[in-house]
C-alpha cells in the first residue's frame, strides 16, 4: 500500500507471479486429458453462439462482415495503446472501420468478390455499415444484435469449469469463478473480444471448408451437440477420449435418440425446408445417420476430419484462456 498525505491511500496492484503463470501449451494439454467432461460444456455453448450469430442477420456471410470489420476496429485500438471497457465500446454511438476492400474481405473471408460487394450493399441498406462523408461507420442500432452479453456469460462459465481442472494438474493454486471472469472480460472488453473473434473467425472458416456452407456445418453441429449433452448423463469420466468417440459418436449401438428436423429449425433459426435440404446432404456424406424415427445424429465416419478443425479451435481457445485467466489474477 501506499501513502499520500494523511487522508489518501492507494492499494497497490496485486500482480502474478512470473514463474507461476500458466501457458497456453500446459491448457491445451489439460483440454486434451479432459476432452470427454469438456465436449458436453463447450458444443451446446458453440452452438448457442452459432445460433445467435445465424439470428444476427440470417445470413453468416453478413455476420462475418461485420465480425472482420470489428476484428480490425480492435485490432487498430490495440496498435495504438487504446483499450476500452464493455460500456466504452458499446456507449458509442457508431464505430468509425478501415476503408472497406472488397478484395480483402474476399480473401480473408473465402467467399467471392461479388457475393462480398453485394453483401456490403445489403449491409448498407440495413444501416447497419453507413458511409458518413469520408467515413465508413458501423451504426449503434447494430448493438443489440451483436451485444455478447451472454456469450460472455458462457464463456466465463467454460472457463471457470476448465480452471478446476487446472488446478487438478496443479496449473493454478485456485479455481477462477466465472463472475471474476466475466468481470475480467468486461474490464478488457476491447483485448478479450478481439482474441475471442481469433478463435472462432478460424472455426467458423475451417468448418465451412469441410461442410461447403455454413448452414450445414450448423445443422450438422446441432446433432453433435444433441450427443455431446446426453453423454452427461453418463459415467464418463474415466473414459477415455477414444473409447468416448466411439461410444457416444461412432457406435451403432447408441442408447440415446436423435434430434429430428424441426427441433433443429427450433434451435439454430434455419428454415425447416433448408435444414430438411442439409440434412439429406449430411446423409448422403455420411456426417449423419437417421433412425427409423426420422431422429439425426452423427455418423462417426468423418471424426479424424472434424477433429482436425477442432484441434484449430482448441489451440486458439487455450491462448484465449490464457490470456482471461492471467488478467483475472490481477487485482
Amino acid at each position: 500500500m501506499f501513502i499520500l498525505g494523511k487522508n489518501i491511500k492507494l492499494m497497490s496492484l496485486t500482480l502474478p507471479e512470473i514463474t507461476k503463470q500458466i501457458h497456453s501449451e500446459d491448457i491445451r494439454k489439460v483440454i486434451e486429458k479432459n476432452f470427454n467432461t469438456i465436449l458436453p460444456i463447450w458444443a451446446p455453448m458453440q452452438l448457442a453462439w452459432l445460433n445467435g450469430a445465424y439470428r444476427t442477420f440470417k445470413d453468416y456471410e453478413k455476420f462475418m462482415i461485420v465480425m472482420f470489420l470489428m476484428m480490425k476496429t480492435f485490432d487498430t485500438y490495440s496498435k495504438n495503446l487504446v483499450m476500452l471497457n464493455f460500456d466504452e465500446f458499446f456507449d458509442q454511438n457508431m464505430v468509425e472501420i478501415d476503408t472497406i476492400n472488397i478484395s480483402e474481405l474476399s480473401k480473408n473471408l473465402n467467399i467471392p468478390k461479388e457475393t462480398a460487394r453485394r453483401k456490403i450493399i445489403e449491409l448498407e441498406e440495413l444501416e447497419t455499415v453507413k458511409r458518413i462523408n469520408k467515413k465508413i461507420i458501423i451504426d449503434r442500432n447494430t448493438w443489440p444484435n451483436i451485444k455478447p452479453e451472454d456469450s460472455i456469460k458462457r464463456m466465463s462459465y467454460f472457463l471457470s469449469n476448465l480452471s478446476n481442472m487446472c488446478v487438478e494438474e496443479g496449473l493454478i493454486s485456485a479455481p477462477i469463478k466465472s463472475e471474476r471472469l466475466v468481470e475480467t472480460s468486461k474490464k478488457h472488453f476491447s483485448l478479450i473480444w478481439s482474441l475471442y473473434y481469433d478463435m472462432q473467425m478460424p472455426m467458423l472458416l475451417n468448418h465451412k471448408k469441410l461442410y461447403g456452407d455454413l448452414e450445414t456445418f450448423h445443422v450438422c453441429g446441432t446433432c453433435i451437440s444433441n450427443d455431446a449433452l446426453h453423454t452427461k448423463k453418463a459415467d464418463i469420466s474415466k473414459m477415455s477420449k477414444e473409447l468416448y468417440l466411439e461410444k457416444y459418436f461412432s457406435s451403432d449401438s447408441k442408447h440415446f435418440t436423435g434430434v429430428n428436423a424441426m427441433s433443429i429449425s427450433d434451435i439454430t433459426g434455419i428454415p425447416r425446408a433448408t435444414v430438411i435440404r442439409k440434412l439429406n446432404k449430411l446423409i448422403k456424406l455420411k456426417f449423419l445417420k437417421i433412425d427409423n424415427k426420422k431422429h439425426y445424429s452423427s455418423g462417426g465416419v468423418h471424426t479424424k476430419k472434424l477433429l482436425a478443425v477442432q484441434k484449430i479451435v482448441f489451440d486458439r481457445l487455450s491462448i484465449f484462456a490464457e490470456r482471461l485467466y492471467h488478467l483475472s489474477s490481477i487485482k
